[in-house]
């Protein structure tokens, strides 16, 4: 079984001080290739693999805690080192960033321990798994002053700019509320899972569960359905909520809400929700007026006259129209609008088009700009996700206290914050006093 020594901390920030300076402290050489170490190789972790290269980084270590998986990774970079603890990864001095690609549960206890070391991160959506976790992380890159990018790549993209640009300019007056719809479902597995299978040879289950709860081991969640269990996910708003949600935040500059209240489907002690609808009111912020946010997902979505029956999209709600919008398409509504020609004559405050979302960190890391999603921006997204799935988990609608990190419901507690399983407790406990920070 893989465990933490007692002073794991104090080890890997002595080996990140022994870095050479120019890397860890002052930045790197405009020609400097930044070498990264890619914790899970398969499925998210593979797309973005082959990104890391040409944005201007070298694949320098590959870890995955499954080895069946690793034959792909291993063929496109035989020069990589390999290991299945990533805790092995952040013992390498060559190391200067890491890409995080495992499942929500593990996003943490990878993600601070490479802070921690002084590591640039980038880390798949939803930043962590808990709302706790989520602060830490953006306190820590903070703290650190480590480059960070978080896995929402849809925000890299021209529609999404277009749209920020267009809400900005106040081509539908001020919006009052917005409406966010997936059609995706990741609930209903509780009748299918199986437990106690045998656990394949090429995979550390016990690595792979972490710092959660171990449970027998199942081929319903790994290595792909764990988003459908508490345990390991959220659920579909964890999933795709990072993903829409974000075109909300960018361009009504949203952070924490002080109001919150979801329902569904039944609550399943280990399943997510069929369907879901969560709410969430945040406050006037310079000139924006208060904003009525909410999330459908499962099928359900707004019962706004004049949207159009997308199955997934974004419905910004003006005081002179609507604009809805998904990855790829905006249009003004309702249809015929003269808006769309109105529109031509605001003054826009232009968004030039992104890098690329992994050259964006990788630049960050050489001194060249900062990646828009960076922790400072993603945390506050993921958090309110986060606190979605909290409501409808507690069957709560609740008060908010971001400075605190305090629900106004008792109930809410529980799935704020965590609790790890020994070893793991001793050395991420370290890190619940940063949360506050």
């Amino acid at each position: 079984m893989s465990s933490f020594s007692p002073n794991r901390r104090s080890f890997l920030l002595g080996a990140a001080a022994a870095l050479p300076l120019v890397r860890a402290t002052y930045g790197y050489p405009a020609a400097e290739q930044i070498r990264v170490g890619v914790i899970g190789v398969a499925g998210r972790g593979g797309a973005n693999l082959i990104e890391i290269e040409p944005a201007g980084g070298t694949v320098a270590a590959l870890c995955d805690v499954d080895t069946s998986r690793i034959g792909q990774a291993q063929k496109q970079f035989p020069k990589a080192s390999f290991d299945q603890d990533f805790r092995k990864v952040l013992d390498k001095k060559n190391i200067d960033a890491v890409l995080i690609a495992t499942p929500d549960h593990t996003h943490f206890p990878a993600a601070a321990l490479a802070l921690d070391s002084n590591r640039h991160v980038y880390c798949e959506k939803p930043l962590a798994h808990s709302v706790e976790e989520t602060r830490i992380l953006r306190n820590l890159a903070k703290a650190n002053k480590r480059v960070t990018q978080m896995g929402t790549q849809i925000h890299s993209t021209t529609n999404y700019r277009r749209v920020v640009e267009l809400i900005q300019a106040g081509a539908i007056g001020n919006v009052t509320e917005a409406h966010v719809w997936c059609a995706k479902s990741w609930g209903g597995k509780a009748v299918t899972t199986k437990k106690g299978e045998p656990v394949p040879a090429t995979l550390d289950y016990d690595l792979w569960v972490g710092p959660a709860k171990m449970v027998p081991y199942s081929s319903s969640w790994v290595p792909f359905n764990w988003r459908s269990y508490w345990n390991f996910g959220s659920g579909t708003l964890s999933d795709m909520g990072c993903h829409y949600i974000d075109l909300t935040f960018w361009s009504l500059g949203l952070d924490f809400p002080h109001k919150v209240s979801a329902e569904g489907t039944p609550v399943h002690p280990e399943t997510a929700a069929d369907q879901l609808t969560a709410t969430w009111h945040f406050a006037a912020k310079g000139n924006r007026g208060p904003v009525k946010l909410q999330w459908y997902d499962g099928g359900r979505k707004p019962e706004v006259k004049g949207a159009l029956p997308w199955s997934d999209g974004v419905l910004f709600v003006g005081t002179k129209g609507m604009l809805q919008a998904d990855y790829n398409r905006r249009v003004f509504l309702p249809e015929g609008t003269d808006l769309a020609a109105e529109a031509k004559s605001l003054k826009i405050d232009p968004i030039a088009n992104s890098i690329g979302h992994w050259k964006e960190w990788i630049e960050g890391i050489k001194g060249n700009g900062k990646p828009l999603c960076n922790f400072d921006y993603s945390g506050p997204l993921t958090e309110t996700v986060l606190l979605g799935v909290a409501s409808y988990r507690a069957g709560k609608e609740f008060e908010w206290n971001a400075k605190t990190l305090t629900p106004s419901e008792p109930a809410l507690g529980q799935f704020i914050t965590k609790e790890y399983r020994t070893p793991w407790d001793k050395d991420l406990a370290g890190f619940k006093k940063a949360a506050l920070a």
